[in-house]
């Protein structure tokens, strides 16, 4: 007979319990309720199993496996004359079989070891071993080895779901040279393991670990254990929500949501909840795919902040769904991310002016001449290399770790943050490359149309004109670039941005009065360099778009000055005030009270009193009358801490005032404090999502079902928090997720 265990009946089938006809006449038994503090000790007394109602048996069942066998290590085993012996029961059996119950006084029956008790202890472990039985019938040994098949499994698994990997192949028959990633993987790590090899060959072929369903069911545990630590880690907090939508190789159009939490460190942390596909874009449809993925664990009325793209059905201010959210949460304040109007803002400045634009518009005729062949790239990097190469020798460039790296050019995109500024970087560093190639081009063009067209992109980029409009979207996209990017971190919080917006707005203003001279002096040197004509600036020449006949002129100066200088800082100012209209409201006007930059200059009672009113359903009317005195006693306490002195955005001081214990002296002000970092700023986090959904989801693999890409993006993801996981956390929600034809080993049970 099979070895019977308490995790044995947990992980069964109750349906194999007998139950009796509806048309019998034997008397139905009354229900039994339970409640887990009514364990009994000892086993004799312990009400059967079979008492108990049919719907509370696995509850029941579970209470017992997590109490754990009863075994009194620090008893006196009292001693009894067995064939002229004395004999007692052996300490050092519980070690050897950790489901051994023994109680206090024992008995000796025929119902052996099941109630009555057993007490011959002269062939005790004898009896006991053969009660266990060998491997063949599910004792001890083979729930070890199925232990060992489960760890290997589960030990292959994490490493592929952390690395993004497949786990499927086409052929994975047994005459199959590829298998697949997980089963593969699973062979290489049996054949450098005896252990594993010796418990793989032992193990019954339904026993193996190694199904699709198996595969798929591992991944799930995985998940759902991330997504466990992450629930706990929000708690009953508020939260905001990072939304986007994007498609996938599969041609689905799927949502990702990102959750914007402080957490008990007093640190910004943005977690990935779930990818789910949706079959329309409608804002009700969002809604109520938000709201199933956030489940019965997180309240919508914790929601304290939207952050999503530019569209209609996520912005709309009457059918949007950022308006449908805050009838149900009318605190969760929207804000339009910061980094997308950027991008908007960069790809105005490139249509600033005539000469700008036709600028921008060359931009991709060169891009296409140097990468439309394989034969014109390994000659640009050739031609780069030598270049490199004279100037190492020369002395006019360094060496070091990561400098000189190999590089390739690309067209910029409006939806690609920073591309246009990537560009122009790598055309002014592979200048003389690019040049010499095109010289190439023109010279073996078989076509006088390839021939006109390099020969026109040489006198086009070799004009003064080209050089100093690349050199100027340099400078001034790399002031939005550094802004960009500092919007693009996962903790980066409201005030600080809008600090950081200021900020670029007077290096912009600096830039118009007073960076001319020093652009004009950069650009002459690089034309002297490269033999490029400089233009005498006071020679008139005919206005752009205009004819000749009409003798509109004006002077070279005014052309590159006014026309193209000035002009584009100004369209670029213009175009930040006009997109970062929101800066000005109130919400974050009163936020902006909280930045601790030199020394709190611009803390405001009232106004961070009015911010609580904003947020009525945080802070009642008792608390907007302590908040007061509250925040007087707050600025004057940090301002003479010698802890907070060089804290620079409201993150920092969350931070120290957790370190510090003030969150709990100012708990009013803190709140505040954690209601402004909760507001999002940029949705990079979601961009960086599609970006490793197209890592997972590959034009070989585009068949992965939804729920299985689900598991698979939250395991990736989410690796800080899948490394930190416990396997046997793991393998404990796996044998309960379905039937099991096996248990594990009841040591591997917690009572957490």
């Amino acid at each position: 007979m099979a070895k019977r265990t308490l995790h044995s009946f947990y992980s069964s089938d109750t349906s194999s319990i007998p139950r009796t006809s509806d048309n019998s006449n034997e008397p139905k038994k009354a229900r039994m309720d339970f409640n887990p503090d009514d364990i009994i000790v000892d086993p004799a007394k312990r009400v059967p199993i079979v008492e108990y109602d049919n719907s509370i048996r696995d509850e029941v069942r579970c209470a017992y496996l997590l109490r754990g066998p009863t075994q009194p290590k620090d008893h006196e085993f009292p001693r009894k004359m067995q064939n002229g012996c004395p004999r007692s029961f052996q300490k050092a059996w519980f070690d050897r079989f950790d489901w051994l119950e023994y109680r206090r006084p024992e008995k000796f029956g025929s119902e052996v070891f099941t109630k009555t008790g057993y007490s011959n202890w002269r062939k005790g472990l004898e009896n006991l071993e053969k009660h266990v039985g060998g491997p063949n019938n599910h004792g001890r040994e083979a729930e070890i080895h199925y232990k060992i098949h489960l760890s290997a499994s589960l030990s292959c698994a994490q490493y592929l779901l952390m690395q993004g990997e497949s786990f499927r192949a086409h052929d994975e028959s047994s005459t199959s040279m590829n298998k697949g990633n997980f089963k593969e993987l699973v062979e290489w790590y049996k054949n450098r393991n005896e252990k594993v090899k010796k418990a793989f060959d032992k193990a019954p072929l339904h026993c193996v670990m190694t199904s699709p369903r198996i595969q798929k069911d591992l991944a799930k545990a995985c998940a759902q254990e991330v997504t466990k630590v992450i629930l706990d880690e929000i708690g009953d907090k508020n939260f905001s929500v990072l939304i986007d939508e994007s498609r996938d190789v599969s041609i689905k159009e799927l949502m990702a949501v990102i959750l914007r939490f402080v957490n008990n460190q007093g640190k910004v942390v943005e977690r990935f909840l779930g990818i789910k596909h949706i079959k329309s874009c409608a804002s009700a449809a969002l809604k109520e795919a938000l709201f199933d993925m956030l489940g019965s664990r997180l309240s919508v009325c914790k929601i304290r902040g939207q952050g999503y793209g530019g569209a209609s059905n996520m912005r709309g201010e009457f059918n949007g769904l950022q308006k449908l959210i805050r009838d149900e949460s009318p605190y969760a304040f929207y804000i339009h991310c910061f980094a997308h109007q950027l991008q908007l803002v960069v790809v105005t400045v490139a249509s600033s002016s005539r000469s700008v634009s036709d600028f921008f518009n060359q931009i991709p005729l060169i891009v296409n001449s140097m990468s439309s062949s394989c034969k014109r790239m390994d000659a640009l990097l050739a031609k780069q290399q030598d270049v490199l190469l004279q100037k190492l020798e020369s002395g006019n460039a360094t060496t070091g770790t990561g400098q000189h790296q190999e590089m390739s050019l690309a067209r910029p995109s409006n939806s690609r943050w920073g591309s246009h500024l990537k560009i122009l970087l790598r055309i002014y560093q592979m200048w003389e490359a690019v040049i010499e190639v095109l010289e190439i081009v023109s010279q073996d063009a078989l076509g006088m149309s390839n021939h006109g067209e390099a020969s026109g992109l040489i006198q086009k980029m070799e004009s003064f004109e080209f050089i100093l409009i690349m050199h100027f979207m340099i400078d001034l996209l790399g002031v939005t670039n550094e802004l960009s990017l500092a919007l693009q971190r996962s903790d980066q919080e409201i005030v600080e941005a809008m600090g950081l917006l200021e900020d670029v707005k007077m290096r912009l203003q600096d830039m118009r009065d007073n960076g001319w001279t020093p652009l004009f002096q950069r650009v002459k040197s690089f034309c002297e360099t490269n033999a490029i004509t400089v233009p005498d600036m006071e020679e008139l020449i005919p206005v752009r778009g205009k004819s000749a006949r009409r003798k509109h002129t004006v002077t070279h100066f005014h052309y590159y000055h006014v026309e193209i200088f000035i002009a584009a800082i100004d369209a670029i100012t213009s175009e930040m005030n006009h997109r970062f209209n929101e800066c000005s409201s109130e919400l974050l006007v009163c936020m902006s009270c909280l930045d601790p930059r030199n020394s709190f200059s611009k803390f405001d009672v009232d106004k961070l009193v009015r911010l609580a009113e904003i947020y009525a359903d945080d802070f009642t009317m008792a608390d907007r009358l302590l908040l007061r005195n509250q925040l007087q006693t707050f600025i004057l306490n940090i301002r003479r801490s010698v802890e907070f002195y060089g804290c620079g955005d409201v993150a920092k001081l969350a931070e120290k005032m957790v370190e510090t214990g003030k969150n709990r002296t100012f708990p009013l002000v803190y709140h505040l404090i954690e209601l402004t970092l909760i507001l999002p700023v940029a949705t990079a986090s979601v961009e960086r999502i599609f970006s490793a959904m197209n890592i997972i989801k590959t034009d070989l693999g585009n068949r992965v079902l939804d729920e299985w890409f689900n598991d698979l993006m939250i395991c990736y993801t989410e690796r800080e928090i899948f490394r930190s996981l416990d396997d046997r956390m793991i393998m404990e929600r796996f044998q309960v997720m379905n039937k099991r034809r096996m248990a594990l080993p009841t040591t591997r049970i917690t009572t957490t």
